[in-house]
């Protein structure tokens, strides 16, 4: 039984009251990346007695998270979000039950994950992740609810719920096409102000309460945006129409059976990713050449050998590349695989291309761990 004092406030809401913090604590909610959106989510859902929490995130925590990413603080880089997370979390509030998943979620397990949850909160950072979510959720008929930054702008919906008309929208609603890699820069390339995804979290968590709880309006088939240079904020509709594309999954096997690395663009037949566990080793390989396709004033620099061709530069540059085996290589891993693509095109199957999965990031983060 929780502690009625801790929630007084609630208790005392017009509107709210006893009723609605028993929802709360009988609730199960699904975080889904324990990021920038993830941590304002997780510690006001903690906070507001959800009884039932689970945090997905395979990732650590490093020192440019900090900026924004504030349930952590320096003593935590190295350590697994998830881990970190629930320390703080299970402090904040003893009387909430947390489960953790110290893995990505994929096709293959994100039906056992989900199934166990009453709501989805999407706070990842990827489209190839959202795309996912947003299909098992429509399978298992879970309410989704998303969030996404850019630089000074953000983006809330809530996707999956019928609204009082009796229709339902999803992201393949909203974005029926994943962009090209690399047309959409995440915050490692283009930078985000630190209190936005604050800001969004916070959006996000007020609206699973509300779904939880019954209470106000919640952003059901509809999209909010927001600039926070201007505070001009924007509700849009979002079209409802039936999903009929052969490619999209409508069945747990279709769904499990599913590259959504490779729907996104994230992947191509024929072109390697290496983790960064394998790259030291891979950059050894006879007759192998690694390329940085970032500009050239971008730190830090990659300790084997290598040559630097902006991406913007390297079809006209192709003639430097004399070796067979070839890695590219970026900063957070969308650049190489754009890179990667035009190699291949270029210089055909005869050449064996591959690029450094999670990029320059991801490779310092095993190195130091």
């Amino acid at each position: 039984m929780w502690n009625t004092e801790r929630y007084d406030r609630h208790i005392k809401l017009q509107g709210f009251g006893i009723e609605a913090q028993y929802k709360l604590a009988s609730a199960k909610i699904l975080v889904i990346g324990a990021g920038g959106l993830g941590c304002p989510v997780l510690q006001y859902l903690t906070a507001a007695g959800v009884g039932n929490i689970g945090i997905v995130d395979d990732d650590r925590v490093s020192l440019s998270n900090l900026h924004r990413q504030i349930l952590y603080n320096s003593d935590d880089i190295g350590k697994l979000k998830t881990k970190a997370a629930f320390e703080r979390l299970n402090a904040m509030n003893p009387e909430v039950h947390f489960k953790i998943f110290s893995e990505r979620i994929i096709s293959q397990n994100a039906v056992n994950i989900v199934s166990e949850y009453d709501v989805i909160v999407d706070c990842t950072d990827n489209f190839a992740t959202r795309y996912l979510l947003d299909d098992v959720c429509r399978i298992l008929e879970k309410p989704l609810i998303f969030g996404a930054i850019y630089q000074y702008e953000g983006q809330i919906a809530v996707f999956n719920i019928r609204n009082k008309e009796g229709f339902t929208t999803h992201y393949r609603n909203l974005f029926p096409e994943p962009p090209n890699p690399g047309e959409v820069p995440d915050c490692n390339e283009a930078g985000v102000l630190g209190v936005l995804p604050g800001v969004i979290g916070t959006l996000q968590a007020t609206e699973a309460i509300k779904l939880v709880t019954g209470i106000g309006e919640p952003l059901i088939n509809k999209l909010m945006t927001i600039d926070i240079l201007s505070y001009q904020t924007a509700v849009f509709e979002i079209p409802s129409f039936n999903l009929t594309d052969e490619s999209i999954p409508y069945s747990i096997e279709e769904f499990e059976n599913m590259n959504y690395q490779l729907h996104c663009g994230i992947e191509f037949a024929g072109i390697k990713n290496i983790s960064p566990s394998e790259f030291k080793e891979a950059a050894k390989l006879p007759d192998t050449i690694v390329i940085d396709v970032r500009k050239p004033e971008e730190q830090p620099k990659v300790d084997v050998p290598y040559i630097s061709i902006p991406l913007s530069q390297l079809k006209e540059n192709v003639s430097q590349i004399n070796n067979r085996n070839v890695i590219v290589v970026c900063q957070s891993g969308k650049r190489s695989l754009s890179g990667a693509k035009i190699l291949q095109e270029i210089l055909g199957p005869e050449y064996s291309i591959s690029h450094l999965e999670g990029g320059i990031n991801h490779l310092n983060k095993e190195t130091h761990e």
